[in-house]
C-alpha cells in the first residue's frame, strides 16, 4: 500500500504532465491557425492577381480600341486620360471603349499608375508594391510580366509587346512604325530616367 506522501507525489507528477500536454496542444493549435492563415492569405493574393490580370487585359483592349479607331490629322493617338476610354470625345454622341474605371484588386482603390509617352497613356499598372506570387506561365500577350519583383511592374500596354526605344538624341520614343511623334516618356507626369534600354524590358519602377 502506497504511503500518503508517495500518492501526493504521483498526483503532482500527473498534474505536471497534464499541464505540459495542455501547453503543447495550445502551441500546436496556434501553429495550425498560423499556417491556415498563411495559406488563406496566399490563396487570396492569387485570386487578386488573377482579377488584376483580367482587368489589365480590359484596359489594354480599351487603349487599343481607342488607338486603332480614329485617325487625328492622319495619325493614330493614344488617350490623354483614362476617362477618355469611358467617353471618346473624338466621336459625336457616346463612344465607349471601357465601361468603367475598375477598382484595383491589389490596393482596393480606383487608382492606377499610367505609362505615358508624351502626354498620352500607352499602358496602365497597379500601384501595389507587393511581390507577385505568379512569376511564370502567363498568356503570350502577358509574357512581359514574367519574373517581375513587384506587382507595379505588371504593365498592361498596347500593343502587349510595345517597345519604347531611345533615339539618337537620347530621348525615349515609340517605334516610328506606330506613326507617332517622338515625345518624352513619363509615368504619372514624371520623366522616366534614360538608361539606354527599352523601357518595357526594364519594367516600371
Amino acid at each position: 500500500m502506497a504511503s500518503p506522501m508517495r500518492a501526493i507525489s504521483l498526483r503532482r507528477h500527473s498534474q505536471g504532465f497534464s499541464y505540459l500536454w495542455v501547453l503543447l496542444t495550445v502551441a500546436l493549435l496556434g501553429l495550425g491557425l498560423t499556417v491556415a492563415a498563411e495559406v488563406d492569405a496566399v490563396a487570396a493574393q492569387r485570386d487578386r492577381e488573377r482579377e488584376l490580370l483580367a482587368i489589365g487585359r480590359q484596359f489594354r483592349t480599351a487603349i487599343g480600341r481607342y488607338y486603332e479607331t480614329q485617325l487625328v490629322a492622319g495619325k493614330r493617338e493614344y488617350p490623354a486620360a483614362l476617362d477618355d476610354l469611358l467617353s471618346d470625345k473624338r466621336f459625336p454622341g457616346t463612344r465607349r471603349h471601357l465601361r468603367k474605371i475598375f477598382i484595383d484588386p491589389m490596393t482596393g482603390k480606383a487608382e492606377w499608375g499610367t505609362l505615358r509617352v508624351g502626354n498620352r497613356i500607352v499602358g496602365v499598372y497597379s500601384k501595389s508594391a507587393v511581390v507577385p506570387i505568379k512569376q511564370a506561365g502567363f498568356l503570350p500577350e502577358d509574357a512581359s510580366l514574367n519574373g517581375k519583383k513587384k506587382i507595379s511592374e505588371w504593365v498592361f500596354s498596347y500593343p502587349p509587346d510595345l517597345q519604347i526605344q531611345v533615339d539618337a538624341s537620347g530621348q525615349a520614343v515609340l517605334p516610328t512604325t506606330m506613326n507617332q511623334v517622338p515625345p518624352p516618356v513619363q509615368i504619372d507626369g514624371k520623366a522616366v530616367p534614360n538608361i539606354g534600354t527599352p523601357l518595357m524590358n526594364r519594367g516600371v519602377q
